[in-house]
């Protein structure tokens, strides 16, 4: 039996996309809870901006849109319901129609000066043209690697 020979990556773990997306995820979540405390997490935040601007949605849809699982997004469509941010209408089929609460809706307008403030900390060391261009970079990365895209777009051998 042969001992295989240890060799290091060409690249250092600095230079790793997914250590960089894990680090930048990290410090995203860190900024969110700086401003906004821990009253509300970014999932929660997720939600009451996806039920604001698609009122009345169902629940599956909605897990859809965040790209969360059914059952978490149920788990935290729960607990929004039980502080009254939002309702939880049961319709056929055992499906549920979500929508925000004057309450919920006041969280989320609330939440606004601090969203721009976080968002513009967190990008403010990068000049406009890079801003842009990171933010490019991320939708394209996240659309050519998201496995619910994936999912809707027809196969092609080649």
């Amino acid at each position: 039996m042969t001992q295989a020979t240890s060799q290091a990556p060409a690249f250092t773990l600095y230079d790793e996309p997914g250590h960089l997306i894990r680090r930048a995820q990290q410090i995203a979540v860190s900024k969110f809870h700086e401003v906004h405390g821990r009253q509300v997490t970014p999932i929660q935040y997720a939600i009451l901006r996806t039920l604001f601007e698609s009122p009345g949605v169902d629940q599956v849809t909605l897990a859809q849109l965040i790209a969360l699982d059914t059952s978490s997004t149920a788990d935290i469509a729960t607990r929004l319901e039980a502080k009254g941010w939002i309702l939880r209408e049961v319709l056929p089929r055992r499906q549920r129609r979500l929508s925000l609460t004057p309450a919920g809706e006041a969280v989320l307008q609330g939440m606004r000066s601090g969203i721009e403030r976080m968002y513009g900390g967190m990008m403010d060391s990068l000049d406009g043209t890079e801003q842009r261009e990171f933010v490019r970079l991320l939708r394209k990365f996240v659309h050519l690697n998201d496995q619910q895209n994936q999912a809707d777009e027809p196969k092609t051998k080649g």
